[in-house]
């Protein structure tokens, strides 16, 4: 099973226990009000914005909590002023990552996440130097226990989905699509009643590199210590984990 779309997984009920925890809230705040800022604060005229609302709604966040947001990112109140920044670099058997952070303080997070690669077997990098390994595409995963596939298949291809996945290994399945395509191909579950479990525009490399034993445990705790970085927005690697590796190391 491919790095990315197990990792997906394994992201989303990660991100479910640390909503419970309150642990995102930090993390969706900014968003929000990087959104707000960079689209507006109208949210039918924002995608980004209606997104992160949708997460704080998940997480149980205080309606107040994101109006607050909302008016930091208008400038209504006053608020720390984030910028969004991209590393690049490589983890353990030169598996490349993207990390998409925000922050009010980018020598603080860049020190932090340099010396993070360097503690699990990988070294940060120049801008670029793996950027082109990725496309961005929209992801949905949908519980299989959702709808049969002939049905769901035939429902997102017919909406411009690019790609649909049953692995005998998942127990999702899971929906590739053009990044501009995702909002239609949700609709259209939205539609037929079918919810997913998440729908994310992600960045999805085109080669991976299979990791087994110490490679392997080493990738995973370098994926948990960025992901856990209050500044970390988003990770993307190109490593091929196998479900049973990915148990023993989970």
């Amino acid at each position: 099973m491919s790095g990315h779309n197990k990792w997906a997984s394994i992201k989303h009920k990660k991100a479910i226990t640390d909503a419970k925890k309150g642990k995102a809230f930090t993390k969706i705040i900014r968003e929000i009000v990087v959104a707000t800022k960079e689209g507006g604060a109208l949210v039918e005229n924002n995608a980004r914005l209606r997104k992160a609302i949708d997460d704080a709604k998940e997480a149980n966040m205080p309606q107040d909590n994101i109006k607050k947001a909302i008016q930091r990112g208008t400038g209504e109140i006053p608020g720390a002023i984030y910028e969004e920044i991209v590393y690049e670099g490589y983890g353990p058997a030169g598996v490349a990552l993207t990390v998409e952070v925000t922050t009010d303080n980018k020598n603080r997070t860049a020190s932090e996440i340099r010396k993070m690669f360097s503690s699990h077997s990988g070294n940060l990098g120049e801008t670029g130097c793996v950027g082109w390994m990725f496309h961005r595409k929209g992801f949905i995963t949908v519980d299989k226990n959702v709808s049969d596939e002939d049905t769901l298949m035939t429902i997102v291809l017919d909406a411009g989905a690019e790609d649909f996945e049953n692995d005998a290994d998942s127990d999702v399945y899971e929906i590739t699509t053009a990044a501009e395509d995702l909002d239609k191909v949700k609709a259209a579950l939205s539609e037929k009643n079918i919810a997913f479990i998440s729908a994310e525009i992600t960045m999805m490399p085109q080669t991976y590199i299979k990791l087994t034993g110490d490679a392997a445990k080493s990738m995973l705790k370098l994926m948990d210590a960025l992901e856990e970085h209050d500044d970390v927005k988003n990770v993307y690697a190109n490593f091929d984990i196998s479900k049973e590796e990915m148990e023993n190391n989970n």
